[in-house]
């Protein structure tokens, strides 16, 4: 700093003391006066340093700044989050059951049933995460015990919860069966062991793909099953896949899937027989072409056999054929209960191809049977080795009504726009 020069003139010392010259700081001169005046300015000097001293010792830091130990922070423990809390109940079996961690990692994860049992799951890479990777059981106690470790130690945790227990349970089935191949009216059939309430809620479930694709739809043939065709019949070589996943889910009033069916089948050839009562005869028919005409006698005018298209079902080398089952007693006019051979099966109803010795003269001329269409031995037996499940047969212009599309075997019966429509 510059200090300005003082004028002369009669002025106050710091001290109250009057100079006959004044000090100048800014050259660092000084008058002093007498010897006694030095002696009190160097002892005031003296009360100031020790004053200036015990002040900057009053303000002097201990030199150790940091916080004690015992008032750092802690590092947080791992916390693990779980999707479903303790002692919970009616867990939809399908969901899966997880686990998530922050300040840490996971380590351990099990989740086992009451036998003891190990539920698959993964840990995620990060070890951030861990879900099941199976569905679970319906009404069964689950067990939970993980552990995560992280840098403020370790957190373990253990819990229970309950799957819901359905009212019901019912079984699928898909079927043709897995690797069949079958003719080109072959539905599409899923069979339940109980009557399913929500019919849309099963057909949700159904899953059916084509290889080539193909329209088609459901049609409910009773309370228990429901079907799938094409519009028209399918094309020869066609694979077809039925997914039936129903584990899970409610099909209506509290009745659950009791577990998933799937099956793949194939298309074979197109085998159509025409059965015709004009000329009472039988013409098989081979991807179009006629391979073998086999004289037959259809049912007789009081039980005479329905016209429509058929589906091949069942065959029996040899069974019992009895009236009785469809309602006839075997002692009634039209009864019977007579063993046959070479049987395949047209209806439901209980309409077959089979060996008919004791008609040979009427086959061809009249209509002798119950409603089955007779044919020599030797006819049946072919008939019976070159047809498959899912091949045709088509009755023409007798004097009976229509196969029912209901019978188990009429589904061609059914017009597609009432098929397309559906009945769920």
């Amino acid at each position: 700093m510059r200090n300005k020069q003082v004028s002369s003139g009669r002025k106050l010392s710091a001290y109250g003391d009057k100079h006959d010259k004044t000090s100048v700081v800014g050259c660092m001169k000084t008058r002093m006066g007498s010897p006694d005046r030095r002696k009190r300015a160097v002892g005031a000097a003296i009360l100031a340093a020790s004053a200036l001293f015990l002040s900057v010792a009053c303000t002097v830091p201990s030199g150790n700044s940091a916080t004690p130990v015992s008032e750092q922070a802690e590092l947080p423990k791992p916390a693990i989050s779980k999707s479903q809390p303790d002692g919970a109940v009616g867990i939809d079996p399908l969901e899966p059951f997880t686990l998530a961690v922050s300040e840490g990692s996971l380590v351990n994860a099990t989740l086992t049933n009451i036998d003891g049992k190990v539920v698959d799951g993964e840990i995620a890479a990060d070890g951030k995460s861990w879900t099941t990777t199976e569905v679970l059981g319906y009404g069964r106690v689950y067990t939970l015990d993980a552990e995560a470790q992280g840098p403020g130690g370790t957190t373990t945790t253990s819990s229970q919860f309950t799957t819901l227990q359905p009212n019901n349970l019912t079984m699928p089935y898909a079927m043709p069966w897995e690797g069949a191949v079958v003719g080109i009216g072959q539905p599409v059939r899923v069979q339940f062991d109980e009557s399913i309430p929500d019919r849309k809620a099963a057909e949700d479930r159904i899953t059916i793909t084509t290889d080539p694709p193909v329209e088609g739809a459901f049609y409910w043939v009773n309370n228990t099953e429901v079907r799938w065709r094409p519009e028209d019949y399918w094309v020869p070589g066609t694979t077809v896949t039925v997914d039936v996943d129903v584990y899970g889910y409610d099909l209506g009033d509290g009745l659950y899937g009791e577990a998933n069916k799937s099956t793949t089948f194939t298309i074979g050839d197109s085998v159509i027989a025409i059965a015709d009562d004009y000329s009472k005869t039988i013409s098989i028919q081979v991807n179009g072409t006629v391979v073998r005409t086999m004289p037959t006698s259809f049912g007789k005018s009081s039980t005479p056999t329905p016209n429509g298209t058929y589906i091949i079902g069942d065959r029996q080398q040899s069974m019992i054929m009895d009236s009785s089952t469809y309602g006839v007693p075997v002692n009634s006019t039209n009864g019977y209960r007579t063993r046959v051979e070479w049987a395949t099966q047209m209806s439901y109803s209980g309409i077959y191809v089979h060996s008919a010795p004791w008609s040979l003269g009427d086959q061809g001329y009249r209509n002798v049977s119950a409603g089955c269409l007779n044919v020599s031995p030797a006819n049946a037996q072919w008939f019976y080795y070159n047809t498959k499940p899912g091949d045709l047969v088509v009755v023409r212009n007798t004097v009976g009504g229509t196969l029912s599309g209901f019978d188990g075997l009429g589904d061609w019966n059914i017009p597609w726009s009432t098929w397309k429509a559906g009945n769920a």
